[in-house]
């Protein structure tokens, strides 16, 4: 009988202190993410101007957007549209001749950051699109990249461009946006041919950086880091993708970009990456909650040992 008195002690001690010790966790993931309040927000969807009516449904349903909508502008896009970025970058098969990815972009409150999601989009990952989006200078601002059926993406940057700018009403250089689009295809060609798109994404990310924010043009002094980057990580390149790399870091830092607003999105990028309990102050509260629930646990075990 004391043994049971004990165990629901224990059990009672258990309810009360998961209650108090995991609403905080709740409250920060509900409402930690946005402490501003009354922020517009701007919501833009492009759709790829061959869709038919049963797709374009598809993929307002996917964004979560009603047609007549009068918050959401929606706009089209055409395969030229796409081709005045793609073209020289990858083959022309590849771009077809026929427009079909589509962008939801919401912007967000100041100092949000990026959030990228994709839908049936096979040649690039959710990383390569925001590092191509902070390459471009775009910020704060939820994006979802996707397509009715399954697509390379890479024409799908030419749409999130023109959201952007429709919701902001900023012009984003024409520079940047040509050498976002071709970051988006070198990351997705070396991803690709590696096999380690992931990898490969956080290496041009980690490049980028290290460039940028030690103000480097010289191509040996670029391929010194790339070499080192792709040793740190584990990644094997062979000289043309070393090659490609070189000269397209050459281009980024030729766009001026600020170096602490390149740090602290590509953290942040990295950071809801990993979801949630993915950076180390949550991991370590987690982890603390973890062990004191083995430790109850095992009492509870000795309880009845």
């Amino acid at each position: 009988m004391q043994r049971l008195k004990s165990l629901w002690l224990v059990l009672l001690v258990i309810c009360l202190l998961s209650s108090s010790l995991l609403a905080p966790l709740a409250w920060a993931e509900e409402s930690g993410s946005d402490t501003s309040t009354n922020v517009e927000q701007q919501e833009v969807v492009t759709l790829g101007a061959n869709l038919n009516q049963s797709q374009v449904n598809k993929m307002l349903d996917i964004f979560g957007v009603e047609q007549d909508d009068p918050d959401v502008k929606i706009l089209k896009v055409t395969n030229q549209e796409e081709r005045q970025y793609l073209k020289g970058l990858v083959p022309d098969k590849q771009i077809g001749t026929r427009a079909i990815s589509c962008v939801y972009v919401k912007i967000l409150g100041e100092d949000k950051g990026i959030s990228v999601k994709t839908k049936n989009i096979t040649f690039v990952t959710e990383q390569a699109y925001a590092n191509a989006l902070v390459t471009a200078e775009i910020k704060d601002a939820e994006v979802y990249a996707a397509a009715p059926f399954p697509v390379s993406g890479t024409a799908a940057l030419t749409g999130l461009f023109k959201a952007y700018e429709e919701a902001t009403g900023k012009e984003i250089p024409e520079e940047a946006k040509k050498v976002a689009t071709e970051e988006l295809v070198t990351t997705g060609e070396i991803g690709e041919e590696t096999g380690e798109k992931k990898g490969v994404s956080e290496l041009m990310s980690r490049v980028k950086e290290k460039v940028v924010e030690e103000n480097l043009d010289d191509p040996e002094q670029i391929r010194e880091v790339v070499e080192d980057v792709a040793k740190d990580m584990d990644i094997d390149l062979t000289s043309d993708q070393i090659d490609k790399i070189v000269s397209l870091m050459e281009k980024i830092s030729k766009l001026d970009l600020d170096v602490g607003d390149l740090q602290t999105q590509l953290d942040d990028i990295r950071s809801k990456l990993k979801g949630l309990f993915g950076n180390e102050e949550a991991n370590s509260t987690w982890d603390k909650i973890v062990d004191f629930f083995s430790g109850l646990w095992d009492k509870i075990k000795g309880l009845f040992g």
